[in-house]
């Protein structure tokens, strides 16, 4: 079992960054690749951003790239998403995730991914 607990969520206008972090434990945190995915409000869960164990391969949905960025500390058993020029419809719950084998075509499925964390809230005023 992977434990995934996400935090830095909050309220920032737009414009604005945060970083949210996922603390994971259980496992050999380098043994697994690790993906963020959102959901809104009365919307289906999207795919944000994933990257491969070694921190090489990092994938990112259309809608962010260019302003969000993964990365992972793997000493520190942790991955990031940084988000700059935040928009109002970045406002969502955010949740981190984790494989052990990131699909190189599904990457970007939530059911492509075994262990889930709490989330964390986004909120974007403007």
């Amino acid at each position: 079992q992977v434990q995934l607990v996400e935090s830095g969520g909050g309220l920032v206008q737009a414009g604005g960054s945060l970083r949210l972090s996922c603390a994971a434990s259980g496992r050999t945190f380098s043994d697994y690749c690790m993906g963020w995915f959102r959901q809104a409000p009365g919307k289906e869960r999207e795919f944000v951003a994933a990257i491969n164990w070694s921190g090489r391969r990092k994938y990112y949905a259309d809608s962010v790239k260019g302003r969000f960025t993964i990365s992972r500390d793997n000493a520190k058993n942790t991955v990031y998403l940084q988000m700059n020029s935040l928009k109002p419809e970045d406002a969502a719950v955010y949740s981190c995730a984790a494989v052990r084998v990131l699909p190189s075509r599904d990457y970007d499925r939530s059911t492509s991914y075994d262990y889930w964390g709490q989330g964390t809230q986004v909120t974007v005023s403007s």
